[in-house]
């Protein structure tokens, strides 16, 4: 673990440790899940389903590149491969941005609208399954709280 200046393991209890690192593990079990379903079924990884739901919500099915890199939390580059992959399998094209020479628009094809519609349910199945269904209504409205607490309170960053 990297520690900044003053700070040492004693800054924190084991209490909080557990579950921080509980919060870890939660997340990267889930995540894997999900991905694991929509490979085997779909041949569609996890940040692949995320990309082609991001565009499928937005405006036109088009978002910008740097937009859509910071809604499924990749950085520039990772996105940009991503993009390549898809745009290759014909789920999305790129578009150039009309009011600056510098930016691209990532579009969702017709093709990868019917990609994402085949592999929604498996996602939404594995939500239920591995989130949704492990907690009672009480459990998943105070998890709402305190993930909200978490969140940006601008609303910078789309659920």
């Amino acid at each position: 673990m990297t520690l900044t200046a003053g700070e040492s393991m004693e800054s924190f209890s084991s209490e909080e440790l557990t579950l921080w690192r509980m919060l870890q593990r939660a997340q990267v079990r889930i995540a894997r899940v999900l991905e694991a379903d929509l490979l085997v079924e779909h041949d569609l990884p996890l940040a692949s389903y995320e990309v082609l739901l991001q565009l499928f919500e937005a405006p036109e099915r088009r978002l910008r590149m740097n937009d859509l890199a910071d809604r499924v939390l990749l950085s520039r580059s990772g996105l940009t491969r991503l993009i390549d992959r898809l745009q290759r399998d014909g789920l999305v094209e790129r578009e150039a941005c009309t009011s600056d020479a510098r930016g691209l628009f990532a579009v969702l094809t017709d093709a990868g609208a019917a990609r994402l519609a085949e592999a929604g349910p498996t996602y939404l199945r594995g939500v239920r399954a591995q989130f949704l269904d492990m907690l009672d209504a009480d459990e998943l409205r105070q998890c709402a709280v305190m993930l909200n607490k978490l969140l940006p309170a601008s609303g910078t960053e789309p659920c």
